[in-house]
């Protein structure tokens, strides 16, 4: 079955009414990223432009990444985020890690946790921070994102999906999301997808500004987690009922 018709299925796939409205963004939703992000806009855009700077500095090619991602009901669309790997580096290693944590009970740690020559100077504190993220804000200016949802997944990650596990597409793709402030690299694929499911079933105002409200310390306990140790430690996922494939 080639790549297409999968991406044509989706909607099929994802039309369990427990989750987000079919209808697409909430309008709740959208005026809530809206008014953050244009309130903010004075404050993030001294960063994007000090790091835009940085990057020129460290490592010569272009500042921005982009690439192709599955959005809401697996609408393709182009992510921006910053370019943290020098240019043209090799991306097998990435893509046969992702396929590992898929395809394994292993928590969902980035390849560059125990060292990536790839990465340019500085990159790191970037990943580790999600300030490497800050250009998706563009993103959801543009309606392709929401501040708060799963991470979008790339085409190549969604054809590895069983049919329940792509109801995660039924939410707007966000920044930061109930999967991000719930354990995050401490979580399996499998664990991931379930807290996303959650989240598309759940949608509503108050779990938003409480995912919102939980992000800074989760990105300062992450911070802290990338120069410690961290001993295994399985997060409780309240079930999810499956549909059959």
């Amino acid at each position: 079955m080639t790549g297409k018709t999968e991406f044509g299925q989706v909607r099929q796939l994802v039309s369990n009414p427990k989750s987000a409205t079919r209808r697409g963004l909430p309008l709740w939703k959208r005026l809530l990223d809206l008014i953050l992000v244009l309130a903010t806009a004075p404050f993030w855009l001294v960063f994007v432009v000090a790091i835009a700077i940085w990057i020129k500095v460290v490592s010569p090619g272009s500042i921005f990444f982009f690439q192709e991602r599955l959005g809401y009901r697996g609408r393709r669309f182009m992510i921006f985020k910053f370019r943290t790997m020098e240019v043209n580096a090799e991306t097998r290693s990435h893509e046969e890690h992702l396929q590992h944590l898929i395809n394994s009970d292993c928590p969902m740690t980035k390849l560059d946790a125990s060292g990536d020559r790839r990465i340019i100077f500085g990159g790191r504190l970037l990943r580790a921070t999600g300030l490497d993220e800050l250009p998706q804000l563009f993103n959801v200016l543009r309606g392709e994102m929401s501040l708060i949802g799963p991470r979008p997944c790339t085409p190549q990650e969604y054809l590895h999906y069983k049919p329940w596990q792509a109801e995660r597409l039924n939410a707007f793709p966000g920044l930061t999301g109930y999967w991000q402030v719930n354990g995050k690299n401490k979580t399996t694929f499998s664990e991931m997808i379930e807290m996303d499911i959650h989240y598309a079933r759940n949608l509503s105002p108050s779990l938003d500004l409480l995912i919102i409200f939980k992000t800074f310390p989760a990105i300062l306990q992450q911070l802290t987690e990338s120069k410690l140790p961290v001993p295994d430690q399985k997060i409780s996922v309240q079930p999810i009922t499956r549909k059959a494939a």
